[in-house]
């Protein structure tokens, strides 16, 4: 391989988002791996986001629970439109606390917390699409 073909076929993988890379042509045998960083630059923004939870639950030191998505379909903070959010940032919630809705199917679904604690973060804007097991609010949970 010539090293034009090595350089074009670096920055190929570094615009992917692989973690680790490796090939062997001709005797020579290339490796490449991704620091967390680099990896979620390349990563669609769902992946990035990810990262940086991971990289800001590591600088925190605290122990967060995430309240996750039991299904597909559009989250809502409210009730209605005219209506406060069920919870926001610096709420405490209890076990069994409505957090908030998910619409599938034109069926309202409510989203229960499944431990007690402080709200530290809604991860989700009011009205976005969700997956099923996506991250919707981080909680601190109560030292029980």
């Amino acid at each position: 391989m010539k090293i034009e073909e090595i350089k074009e076929l670096v920055d190929f993988i570094l615009s992917k988002p692989v973690k680790e890379f490796e090939i062997e042509v001709e005797g020579l045998r290339l490796k490449l791996v991704k620091p967390k960083q680099e990896l979620a630059a390349a990563a669609s923004p769902e992946a990035r986001a990810a990262v940086q939870e991971e990289d800001r639950e590591e600088k925190s030191g605290e122990e967060i629970h995430y309240i996750t998505a039991p299904m597909i379909g559009t989250f809502y903070r409210a009730p209605d439109p005219s209506s406060p959010p069920f919870v926001k940032e610096g709420d405490h919630v209890n076990k069994g606390d409505v957090v908030c809705i998910i619409e599938a199917m034109k069926l309202m679904n409510e989203v229960e917390a499944d431990v007690s604690g402080v709200v530290k973060e809604v991860l989700v804007e009011n009205a976005q699409p969700v997956e099923y097991g996506q991250k919707l609010f981080a909680i601190i949970p109560d030292n029980d």
